[in-house]
């Protein structure tokens, strides 16, 4: 141990004693491929052979935003993983990509073993929803950079899908239907529009009950992000999914066209999305504009999914068997852009 490295301001025993926690949580998200164990330089996974005709990898990388902040205020932590997971699980899940292994990364000004174990708790749920294996990471003591009891989250996931599964734009025409599923909430994004609201009312008691919300505004600030995974991966074995959008910061306007050839554009039916009431608390408190909140927020929907016009009341039953609350959210035009009807 060196003293002089303690003295400015990095302790490795707590770094060792993070690893010897996060082994635990790491173990209970095992499954077919993974090889050795967490606290090695890299994390090692195996493709079965003889599972694959073209395995074509696809990555993702995100972070939980501003979102972190609020963690830090309402010292709660066992969630925020999840959210981690889901940010990059759902955008891998889009190409048709069953999520493999994930490997975080964590950096603070200094490691508080019992804060990480909380966060490490929330990422390995993550996994267990996702079907993935927590495989490594990285923990950062980081002095000169981090203040207080402020940490960074990072987090990253590799998925396999065959070649001629890969879900493209390609097949998309006018008349196809947007199938939605419901989000849980804000997810992990649009967090600096609402520490801006929160700002601006300091007197609110976020631990007292709200009508509205009919919980506290500090749960429905932490709900975490849904993990979709599961129930695209056993659509897509039983319907043609045409396309999937992740709806994450940018809302509506932006994410919807990511799916899209460049010829077509969507309808959306607001009135058959399920609206969560902490938007609607959110409209109310930050007087904000309905139709600029498409623009941040989900807005209800966390993933849209296309399928053609006949797949469409087939494509529901199948997503509430799987446990989801799907809806028919519009249908593909071709008027370009995103409009509402």
């Amino acid at each position: 141990m060196s003293k002089a490295y303690t003295k400015a301001g990095v302790d490795l025993n707590r770094g060792y004693e993070v690893i010897k926690r996060i082994k635990r949580y790491a173990k209970t998200t095992d499954r077919e491929g993974v090889i050795g164990d967490i606290g090695a330089f890299s994390g090692l996974f195996g493709l079965n052979p003889n599972k694959y005709r073209e395995p074509i990898l696809v990555s993702g990388a995100d972070g939980v935003g501003t979102k972190l902040l609020l963690s830090s205020r309402f010292s709660k932590h066992d969630t925020i993983g999840i959210d981690l997971v889901a940010m990059c699980v759902n955008d891998v899940i889009t190409a048709g990509a069953e999520p493999l292994f994930f490997l975080d990364y964590i950096a603070s000004k200094k490691s508080d073993p019992d804060q990480i174990e909380q966060v490490i708790k929330g990422i390995s749920e993550g996994c267990r929803q996702a079907g993935c294996a927590l495989i490594g990471g990285e923990t950062a003591e980081m002095p000169g950079l981090y203040q207080g009891g402020h940490y960074d989250l990072a987090g990253f996931s590799v998925g396999v899908v065959e070649k001629a599964d890969i879900i493209t734009p390609e097949g998309i025409i006018v008349g196809d239907k947007i199938i939605g599923l419901a989000s849980s909430g804000i997810h992990a994004n649009g967090y600096s529009l609402v520490r801006k609201i929160l700002s601006k009312n300091q007197a609110l008691d976020l631990d007292r009950f709200d009508p509205v919300l009919k919980t506290t505004p500090k749960n429905a600030l932490m709900e975490p992000t849904r993990i979709y995974v599961k129930p695209i991966l056993s659509l897509i074995k039983e319907v043609s999914v045409k396309g999937v959008a992740h709806i994450t910061g940018g809302g509506f306007y932006e994410n919807l066209p990511r799916m899209l050839p460049n010829n077509v554009g969507i309808a959306i039916d607001l009135a058959n999305i399920p609206l969560p009431p902490v938007f609607c608390w959110l409209e109310e408190l930050g007087k904000l504009d309905r139709m600029e909140m498409y623009h941040v927020f989900n807005m209800g929907m966390g993933m849209a999914i296309v399928v053609a016009k006949e797949d469409a009341l087939k494509t529901v039953e199948l997503l509430k068997t799987y446990g989801e609350a799907p809806f028919i959210a519009g249908e593909i035009t071709d008027t370009l852009g995103v409009f509402f009807k």
